[in-house]
């Protein structure tokens, strides 16, 4: 039998795809560095096998699946090479690998990790659905019928995809570092949309999804009255929100989620009205809807002493922004912290005033220094120059997070994409210290 050998299986899409295939009963390992990611933990529990990088990994009767992340110089690509072994590249393989199943692509510059969670948990309940969630979760289901997946804009990633579905959150000009502004980003959006094989939907009270141009059908979903699917009556709350759906202006159904924000009615109306459109029965999309617990690293959360920590993804300002309106909503009473790190020196250039605005919305921000990426990891810039733009903003060092033990009542919400966690985990060590010494 085939052993598929992963080079960098930790990646969140890598690691969501080994488990998919280890499901579906192939033999599956993988290589990456040493460093601990939170994606490995499914791995392991799967007992799929991690290795460091070396060339000795690669062996006849392999097929190898590169991450993106990977030049064709890596040794161990190199090695498969010269064996005459086979080499796909991750997007390459699942845009072949989808074609087995009524495919369902999510994706969008927001919200993509968190509306592929809920779209899978949901269509789950109705119908054998594997899926890939750019959380690092995977499942590759027995006989399923349908396949959801995350598909990212990133270096036009998700052109190398022909799904029968997809659903766009929203288009906003991101990832500075490949696209020039932000038709650059529409024209991507704008090439995977003629590619969607039976419809797509959209978020309507979008400006640049309003232009999307397709072969298919292309149904609109938001708050404002132009479109298919409408949110109205929306009722907040400490334990979520409730809201009724319309369809072409009459009424559907009322449908409650235990999250919060807006931005979360969004990502279930999306979801809705894909699923209506599959004639799923609307009582098992209420079920559904209902018992979603959330994807890892979005707003997820850990109760110490008074205090909430809360570990989220956020690392673009309408994220950010989104995350402290949700924690407002759940917390009224309390003070919302922002502990922020930077993702990438271009992202930090590129929204840098967009970036003081939105922290500016915490009552309380301190700042951690900007984590670079493996193709960036020096800039023009430094986490000072964020600094001066938002009022009372304080520098965090991870060897001291005592200035977070002063914070009574308080939300703490640690956000980035890239190491933040272990900001968290040691203000966590802290905390659970001054805890015991308080007994």
């Amino acid at each position: 039998m085939t052993v598929y050998h992963f080079v960098g299986i930790k990646g969140s899409g890598m690691s969501a795809l080994a488990q998919i295939l280890h499901d579906m009963g192939y033999n599956v390992q993988g290589s990456d560095v040493g460093k601990y990611f939170f994606t490995q933990a499914a791995l392991e529990d799967s007992n799929i096998k991690i290795l460091p990088f070396q060339r000795e990994n690669i062996t006849k009767g392999m097929t190898v699946i590169a991450g993106n992340a990977f030049p064709d110089t890596h040794e161990e690509i190199e090695e498969a090479m010269s064996q005459g072994i086979p080499v796909i590249r991750y997007h390459a393989f699942l845009g072949e690998f989808m074609k087995k199943f009524t495919s369902i692509a999510v994706t969008g510059s927001h919200g993509k990790t968190s509306t592929t969670g809920l779209l899978s948990h949901v269509m789950g309940g109705a119908e054998p659905t594997s899926y890939l969630i750019g959380d690092g979760t995977g499942s590759g289901v027995k006989n399923a019928e349908y396949f959801v997946f995350e598909a990212c804009e990133y270096r036009r990633h998700f052109l190398s995809y022909f799904p029968d579905y997809a659903i766009m959150t929203n288009i906003d000009f991101d990832h500075p570092d490949y696209f020039s502004n932000i038709d650059d980003v529409y024209s991507a959006f704008q090439q995977l949309a003629k590619q969607v094989n039976k419809a797509i939907v959209a978020y309507g009270d979008d400006e640049q999804l309003q232009k999307i141009q397709a072969d298919v059908p292309v149904i609109f979903y938001g708050f404002g009255d132009g479109n298919d699917f409408q949110a109205r009556n929306l009722q907040k709350s400490t334990s979520g929100t409730k809201f009724d759906v319309f369809v072409r202006n009459h009424f559907y159904a009322t449908f409650e989620i235990p999250t919060f924000g807006d931005h979360n009615v969004l990502n279930a109306l999306s979801v809705i009205a894909l699923c209506h459109y599959e004639e799923i029965n609307v009582e098992v999309l209420q079920i559904q809807l209902k018992s979603f617990g959330g994807v890892k690293r979005r707003f997820t959360e850990k109760v110490i002493g008074d205090q909430v920590l809360v570990d989220d993804y956020a690392h673009h300002p309408v994220e950010i922004k989104a995350t402290i309106n949700a924690a407002r909503q759940k917390y009224p009473n309390s003070q919302i912290v922002a502990v922020f790190q930077p993702h990438t020196f271009t992202r930090t250039q590129a929204f840098l005033q967009e970036f003081g605005e939105s922290l500016g919305e915490a009552d309380k921000v301190y700042l951690c220094e900007i984590f670079g990426s493996a193709r960036e990891n020096h800039g023009k810039l430094s986490i000072n120059d964020l600094k001066d733009r938002i009022d009372g903003a304080e520098i965090l060092n991870e060897e001291d997070t005592s200035p977070l033990l002063m914070l009574d009542n308080s939300v703490l919400l640690f956000m980035g994409a890239g190491d933040i966690q272990k900001f968290q985990s040691a203000y966590e060590s802290l905390l659970q210290q001054q805890l015991k010494k308080a007994q």
